[in-house]
């Protein structure tokens, strides 16, 4: 603990807040809130925490808090704060389902759509369905049922659909406003629960059809019975009130909590959602902002009633989300609370032991690798890559492990400008100048250790420019591979001795991930690089030979030796004008 938190450790109130941890570059990592920010605050830095804590603890740097008038008040800024800073420790809502809806359009001819978007455009939306699948075939149901507009023909001009008494929009005679106006209030009584009296009504249809001969109508409206059955009434009703209600349960063990969200619409239990995450302060403070933030998310609708178990603050949650928050006590909504926290309970169960593989292979590699090379925990790692054939196409790349994972979004690639012909170190150089040069004008947030695929003369030329040219203090070691291309030693220090590390280990095993996954990188990129050399050089420097008709004959005669054995009456076939086929000819042919 370093002495600006000390003092600001001494100085706390009691009142409630938030408070914003931050690294040793100023990124909040971790935003929390407590009715006390002193007693909270000061938890961390004293008494004992599990390891979990302890890592976030020993990452931070600095902190600030901001007070606020009420607990709830706190919660909202916390929420907010998650919102602006997506701290890395917090429980991060990045769901990327996008929920489908479905859609009414508001025309003249409406349409019924199932869209992921939801627009300030007068449409009617019903939803969500978190079952896509569910989504779909209600829409083919619909389609079935209710004529509307599914082409864009102009009316008069008719469709398919039309010819199949589904698509009216393009009659001869397009319905009125009034005839979509019923057909609109049909469908969003059918999608709200009412499609029983409109399954009894095509039964009678059925029944008048069948008594009339009309045995054809009578398949066809039995079939359209039997598809309201399959898609609506393919589960029981879980409550008769048909309210539409999101349940919450949650679990929790060494460090970690599960929340279940059950979705109950007109009814019916369709879909739920789990989340399994890390946390760091009070549980029922956890699951208060678990569900403020749940609702932030645009395609979290909220219903018209939560359910939560007991002991809940449920005051709380109904001035934080203005909708109905109920504790049932007896009967199914109870039974539904219980379902979810069961659920809850079994899923962390059965996800705890992949989460502690995963973290071996992760985090405590990453801690292992900082223990044997006697520095912080490098929980940024930057790694670097030459690749090239005998000095051509020279390139260079860098890969990202943060936190033992591979941080694509932050993978670089180097064309080489400078260096002429196949030198490893002075590439080296000039690559890592060029990435720190960047990241100090950018000010942007340095490695906690620096890896390049190389020996001494690789480790060599990157430092001289780290600490020479820039002024840079950054760890640095070499992987070196064996005779197998498989990675043998770790080099450290200067001069670089061999770092012993267990061929077992976790730490072993993360820097043959990077090794691997650099070369992977680099020779993907040079590939790239080289093959498309390859196959446009010999055209690009043929005056009269743009982009298009390059690809043009890329297309028709797929490779450069078949553009070489063609005559000019040939390519003049393609379009192409006479003094240019001619020149494409010559210029290949002396390049031959």
């Amino acid at each position: 603990m370093n002495q600006t938190i000390k003092d600001k450790l001494a100085v706390l109130p009691l009142q409630p807040g938030c408070y914003l941890m931050k690294d040793k570059h100023g990124t909040v990592i971790y935003v929390g809130k407590s009715k006390k920010l002193r007693n909270r605050v000061r938890s961390y830095f004293t008494g004992a925490n599990d390891q979990k804590t302890q890592r976030l603890v020993q990452e931070i740097k600095d902190f600030e808090y901001i007070v606020t008038s009420t607990e709830i008040e706190a919660l909202i800024l916390e929420m907010n704060l998650i919102k602006k800073y997506d701290p890395k420790y917090n429980v991060l809502l990045k769901d990327d389902k996008s929920y489908p809806y479905l859609k009414i359009t508001d025309e003249r001819h409406p349409r019924l759509l199932i869209t992921r978007n939801i627009k300030k455009d007068k449409g009617k939306y019903f939803g969500p369905y978190p079952n896509v699948l569910a989504a779909r075939e209600t829409k083919k149901l619909l389609d079935r049922l209710y004529p509307l507009r599914k082409c864009n023909n102009p009316p008069g001009r008719p469709c398919l659909y039309y010819h199949m008494n589904q698509c009216l929009a393009c009659s001869p005679n397009p319905p009125k406003k009034e005839s979509y106006d019923a057909i609109i209030k049909d469908i969003s009584s059918f999608l709200h629960g009412g499609y029983k009296g409109i399954k009894q009504n095509l039964k009678k249809k059925m029944d008048t059809a069948s008594e009339a001969l009309n045995f054809e109508r009578a398949k066809e409206l039995r079939d359209q019975i039997q598809h309201i059955e399959i898609v609506m009434e393919q589960q029981k009703m879980t409550l008769n009130d048909q309210k539409d209600r999101d349940i919450f349960g949650y679990s929790f063990d060494k460090g970690w909590m599960c929340i279940q969200v059950f979705f109950v619409r007109q009814g019916k239990l369709i879909e739920r959602d789990v989340a399994i995450f890390p946390f760091f302060d009070d549980v029922d403070e956890v699951f208060l902002s678990y569900i403020g933030r749940f609702y932030l998310h645009q395609n979290h609708i909220k219903p018209r009633e939560i359910l939560v178990p007991l002991g809940t603050n449920v005051d709380m949650l109904e001035q934080l989300l203005d909708v109905h928050v109920h504790t049932p006590y007896r009967g199914r909504k109870k039974e539904l609370v219980e379902l979810a926290m069961e659920n809850a309970q079994i899923a962390i169960e059965e996800k705890f032991s992949m989460i502690e593989r995963d973290e071996e292979r992760t985090i405590k590699a990453v801690e292992q690798l900082g223990e044997h090379l006697y520095i912080e925990t490098p929980l940024r790692i930057e790694a670097f890559d030459n690749s090239n054939i005998q000095g051509t196409d020279p390139v260079s790349a860098m890969i990202v492990f943060t936190n033992g994972r591979p941080d694509k979004k932050e993978y670089r690639k180097f064309k080489i400008k400078d260096v002429k012909g196949p030198d490893d170190y002075e590439t080296m150089r000039e690559v890592v100048r060029r990435r720190y040069t960047r990241v100090l004008k950018e000010q942007r947030p340095l490695p906690d250790l620096i890896v390049v695929d190389g020996g001494k003369g690789q480790m060599s030329a990157a430092i001289d420019v780290l600490e020479n040219e820039l002024g840079l203090d950054i760890p640095l070691c070499g992987l070196v591979k064996d005779d197998k291309h498989k990675t043998s030693e770790l080099l450290y220090g200067m001069p670089p001795e061999v770092i012993g590390l267990d061929r077992q280990s976790p730490a072993f095993y993360l820097v043959q991930r990077i090794q691997d996954e650099v070369h992977r990188f680099a020779i993907t990129f040079h590939r790239q690089l080289r093959g498309k050399n390859l196959i446009q050089s010999e055209l690009d420097h043929i005056p009269g030979v743009g982009p298009k008709r390059r690809r043009l004959l890329l297309q028709h005669y797929k490779t450069i030796n078949e553009i070489k054995a063609a005559m000019p009456e040939e390519l003049m076939k393609l379009g192409i004008p006479e003094p240019v086929a001619k020149d494409i000819h010559d210029h290949l042919n002396k390049v031959q």
